[in-house]
């Protein structure tokens, strides 16, 4: 069955979240996906889980549009992607993004040490450092989802802290740090590139 390609808007923002069971990815992306909607987006959010165990790959699908969002399938080719963990970067992940896609990777190595995967814009935050500076041991999703907003110029970081505060069920203080140093300390690494 063919997809009907008038269904896509040439402005759909498509994100790929990726993680390991337990790291936050889902939850990453539902707070995502409602910042997007606190500041009018039309947004679609779904979820993908490998076998229901701890650590094994999940996903969180995100689009976001201006109006509503009528295509119904999985993302093949997105626009950008935020991954929790560098082992999951693998060939099948990357061969729908383009050079020019952002992908944020929570890792401790410069974006140099996966030039072997190719010629792609990977862009490298240590969130578990930034997390542990915020007292939130390695729950790094704040951290991350900060990283990601300044990639992505959208949404707000305003808006992206207000949805984790308003979400976080314990450390609403800590979370909101975490995500606000991401987003600096990307702002950081972009400006010295």
């Amino acid at each position: 069955m063919a997809i009907n390609t008038t269904l896509i808007e040439e402005n759909m923002l498509e994100i790929i979240i990726l993680g390991r069971g337990g790291q936050g990815a889902q939850t990453a992306g539902s707070l995502l996906a409602k910042a997007f909607f606190v500041e009018g987006k039309e947004v679609q959010a779904f979820a993908t889980y490998g076998g229901a165990r701890r650590g094994a790959p999940v996903s969180s699908s995100i689009r976001v549009d201006d109006v509503p969002i009528r295509l119904r399938c999985n993302i093949d080719s997105p626009n950008a992607i935020l991954c929790f963990d560098d082992s999951l970067l693998d060939e099948h992940l990357l061969s729908g993004v383009t050079k020019e896609s952002p992908i944020v990777v929570c890792s401790n190595k410069p974006p140099e040490q996966f030039k072997s995967l190719g010629d792609y814009n990977i862009l490298t935050i240590d969130a578990v450092k930034i997390a542990q500076d915020n007292s939130l041991g390695r729950f790094i999703n704040s951290a991350l989802l900060g990283a990601f907003v300044l990639v992505l110029d959208s949404p707000s970081i305003e808006s992206m802290r207000n949805t984790i505060i308003e979400s976080a069920p314990v450390k609403k203080d800590e979370n909101a740090s975490a995500c606000l140093d991401g987003y600096n300390r990307m702002q950081q690494l972009q400006n010295a590139a």
